[in-house]
């Protein structure tokens, strides 16, 4: 799935380059199967909480409902430093979620990626997240 997933978002990067944005339906499936491989674990395949989120201390909250408790509104650049690490959410004390900026750029000394890709995978994961959104 890793190598899948990291083949996809080299794919999704390099059309966009050659043929312009690819389509939102084509972010929101690339995003997908980043979510799928790096989030599922704790937040579930449907958002409300995955097969080790009962173990864990605070439970990652519903990320269909990130809208909803913002008055309707997504907050992307929030969801992006949430997601790189940039922002450590304070009022959850200390970070338990994996800081995937970081783990991004690593494999991205490993794989040659560059940091506009890191930054891509991110937004990926972020426009898949605000296609999830209920109300």
């Amino acid at each position: 799935m890793y190598a899948r997933t990291i083949f996809s978002a080299a794919v999704l990067f390099a059309f966009g380059c050659a043929t312009g944005e690819p389509s939102s339906e084509q972010r929101i499936a690339t995003g997908r199967e980043l979510y799928e491989s790096y989030c599922i674990a704790c937040h579930g395949a449907d958002g409300t909480g995955g097969v080790i989120s009962p173990y864990l201390a605070p439970r990652p909250p519903d990320l269909r409902r990130i809208a909803a408790r913002r008055g309707g509104v997504f907050p992307d650049a929030a969801v992006e430093a949430w997601i790189d690490g940039r922002d450590p959410i304070p009022s959850h004390g200390t970070r338990e979620m994996p800081v995937w900026g970081a783990s991004f750029r690593e494999e991205t000394e490993l794989d040659q990626l560059t940091e506009a890709r890191v930054r891509t995978r991110i937004v990926l994961l972020v426009e898949y997240l605000r296609s999830i959104q209920i109300q």
